[in-house]
């Protein structure tokens, strides 16, 4: 190994290209095994650092600025994830529990450092370790749709108040451990970070909407403006002698608003997911001396400090949703819900603990030290384990309280709302797809992009049949791309070719008795193109090809049918169709639960199958230990939201037993034409990717496909 070391160059980019390769292949072997991906980076860290094959140096300058810029935009990515506007519509409750959830943990952890001896500055930082938490179950709560529970909501905007409170007191122990506090520094040090925390949060979002306001669809730079203002926080929280996370993750809550949720949030979470939070569990990897780690947790009195750690965690969190419970009157599933979503312990947490062990008095004493970072690190891997499992047992079983809300009668994202309120909004559903009550100045709109002649046949046949079915309008539109010089002969090249689509486009169209209305549009972006010529034509539907969905331009770019769906206000059909769609006869639509979008996957099913009478089935894969009640609970609400739409006759419901939803779905759709699935992308807080299984369907589905998308809002 020595042989091999010596023989590599000494420079920074061997390093480099070490943590790169790192990050491409360690997390989805270990999501494989259906673990963390990150605790596959920790061990990568581990394996090449000083107590493996030594490739990997934490006191290497190099890799000390990627793991310090990957610590920074961890909590970066944990402020933005945090929705304000949530937190604004139950903040009273959401500064409740987060109150309970920060200070319960805190004495306990307080506690269990005294109990085993520790000084009261370490003892007051471990239990601020303990107060934070990380939304490591958002994304499974959001697939079931019970995101607007107000107990989800009330959880989420507790982070906003734990997250800043646990760095405050690490900013006060830090200070207390260099050994220049007093009363009044402490006070200085308040009011200077609330001055600075106003400057990040109103600063940036003033000049961030600015911006962004002036640069229009100019991304590349928005990103990188996105990137300067991270930066220049936690620079300038280190200015005012502040720990740079707490910059990063004021940064984080100021630029949410401002970028939303559009491409230039998906694009900055794509880079911290690739690049630098990756880095930052390789570095604490590197960190693990694993003679002592194994000593922290086999040893008598470091097995007992990780004990009482973890399981004063587990209690104190149960402790504080428990109390939330009976001051608002929870349901028990709420409230074990609250509970799990405030058990993972990762961002906030393992920067703050490296910070910790990092900041050294005039001694050379660190505030921690290994063995209770040691113990931090156990306590993550067991939180972020735990919390998402046991969120998605318990999540599954609350419900969303419904409101009124109108039900317009084109497929816009509004359409199909299913809010389970009885006859009245069930006729008012049958009322819109059966045309009834509907506006007479909108008609039913579809939008068809023609860019390749081998698909566009299937694709202006299925919004054909669509607008014949809905009185509608058909739009082929061909988007010839601009140059510099409009009288570019490219240009008139791109013009011809566009005309000659639509004639063909028209051609077909005809046949099915439906009047074309073609559109050619010159542009630089097609995505964009596609967008506003459906707003200015106050389009119902988008109907595109599958094209390339992987690859690294195209996860680092986005393809075109993300950017698509980023400029689109209504809904995007994405299809892959082996035959003519008026062949299709049996078609399946896999139901996970009953959020709105899903309801309309099922709406818009029913849609095309009564455009010439084919089958609809829908499937859902339950877990093999569901109770036979709750199934068919679960298949007779099921069948009221079928009611609700024009379509009932040539409809079944089909419930299979599976571990495994993605193979339960690919051994039902065998026996299909065509599999109707809904477009969804997921990340977590700490902006490691999740798998979906949308996307492992769309690997191996071997029947024609119809991706359902909606406009991301």
């Amino acid at each position: 190994m020595e042989n091999l070391l010596n023989f590599l160059p000494d420079t920074p980019l061997v390093s480099f290209t070490v943590l790169i390769l790192v990050a491409l292949f360690i997390p989805p072997i270990f999501e494989k095994f259906r673990l963390p991906g990150l605790v596959g980076l920790l061990a990568a860290g581990v394996f090449l650092g000083p107590n493996g094959l030594q490739f990997l140096n934490a006191e290497d300058d190099t890799i000390h600025l990627l793991s310090d810029a990957g610590k920074i935009y961890l909590m970066f990515v944990a402020g933005l994830e945090i929705d304000l506007d949530d937190f604004r519509k139950k903040k009273n409750r959401s500064l409740s529990f987060g109150l309970a959830t920060f200070a319960i943990p805190l004495l306990i952890g307080i506690l269990v450092g005294r109990l085993f001896g520790l000084g009261w500055n370490t003892s007051v930082l471990i239990g601020s370790l303990l107060a934070s938490h990380t939304l490591l179950g958002y994304p499974i709560v959001n697939r079931l749709g019970v995101v607007k529970n107000e107990a989800v909501t009330v959880t989420i905007g507790a982070t906003i108040f734990t997250d800043i409170s646990a760095l405050l007191v690490l900013a006060i122990c830090v200070s207390v451990h260099a050994g220049d506090f007093t009363p009044l520094s402490l006070l200085i040090r308040l009011g200077t970070l609330a001055l600075y925390s106003a400057v990040v949060l109103l600063g940036i979002d003033w000049i961030g909407k600015e911006y962004f306001r002036r640069t229009g669809d100019e991304e590349s730079n928005q990103f990188l403006f996105v990137l300067a203002a991270v930066f220049l926080a936690s620079v300038g929280a280190q200015l005012i002698d502040i720990e740079k996370i707490v910059g990063a993750f004021l940064a984080g809550l100021s630029i949410n608003s401002v970028v939303g949720k559009g491409p230039v949030k998906e694009k900055v979470e794509f880079v911290g997911a690739t690049l630098f939070i990756p880095f930052f569990f390789v570095g604490m990897g590197l960190l693990l001396d694993i003679p002592k780690f194994v000593e922290t947790i086999t040893s008598a009195s470091g097995l007992g400090l990780t004990v009482a750690i973890v399981s004063g965690l587990i209690g104190s969190k149960f402790l504080a949703a428990l109390v939330t419970k009976f001051l608002y009157r929870y349901t028990w599933d709420e409230t074990l819900t609250m509970w799990s979503l405030s058990l993972p312990q990762v961002a906030a947490t393992l920067a703050a603990a490296l910070a910790a062990f990092q900041a050294e008095n005039e001694l050379g004493e660190t505030l921690i030290s290994e063995g209770v970072l040691n113990t931090v690190i156990v306590m993550m891997l067991i939180t972020s384990v735990l919390g998402p499992v046991l969120t998605a047992r318990f999540a599954r079983n609350i419900t969303v309280p419904s409101s009124p809300t109108e039900v317009p009668s084109q497929l816009q994202p509004e359409v199909w709302e299913e809010r389970d309120r009885g006859s009245s909004l069930e006729r008012r559903h049958r009322e819109a797809f059966e045309g009834q009550h509907r506006d007479p100045h909108h008609s039913f709109t579809v939008i068809v992009p023609i860019y390749n002649p081998s698909t566009q046949k299937y694709l202006i046949q299925m919004g054909a049949m669509l607008v014949r079915h809905e009185s509608g309008v058909l739009i082929p539109l061909s988007i010839a791309k601009a140059h510099v010089h409009m009288d570019e002969p490219k240009l008139d090249v791109a013009l011809g070719r566009s005309r000659g689509f639509l004639e063909g486009a028209c051609g077909m169209a005809r046949e099915f008795g439906v009047e074309a209305k073609p559109v050619t549009r010159i542009d630089d972006n097609v995505a964009s193109a596609i967008g506003r010529v459906a707003r200015e034509r106050d389009a119902s539907l988008v109907v595109m090809g599958l094209g390339r969905t992987t690859g690294l331009r195209s996860r680092l770019f986005g393809n075109l049918i993300d950017r698509v769906l980023w400029s689109s206000h209504c809904p995007v059909v994405v299809t892959r169709l082996l035959d003519e769609p008026v062949k299709i006869q049996r078609v399946l639509v896999p139901v996970k639960n009953f959020t709105p979008s899903e309801i309309r996957v099922i709406r818009f099913a029913q849609l095309f199958a009564e455009t010439h009478e084919a089958t609809v089935t829908l499937l859902h894969v339950c877990d093999r230990a569901t109770p036979p009640s709750k199934i068919a609970a679960f298949e007779a609400k099921l069948e009221r939201i079928v009611k609700a739409g024009t379509m009932q006759k040539h409809l079944s419901i089909l419930t299979v037993a599976s571990d495994d939803v993605a193979r339960a779905i690919l051994d039902t759709a065998h026996s299909y034409e065509l599999a109707i699935l809904r477009s969804v992308r997921r990340r977590t807080v700490g902006g490691l990717a999740v798998s979906d299984v949308t996307t492992q369907v769309l690997k191996k589905l071997s029947c024609s496909l119809i991706l359902f998308g909606e406009p991301h809002r």
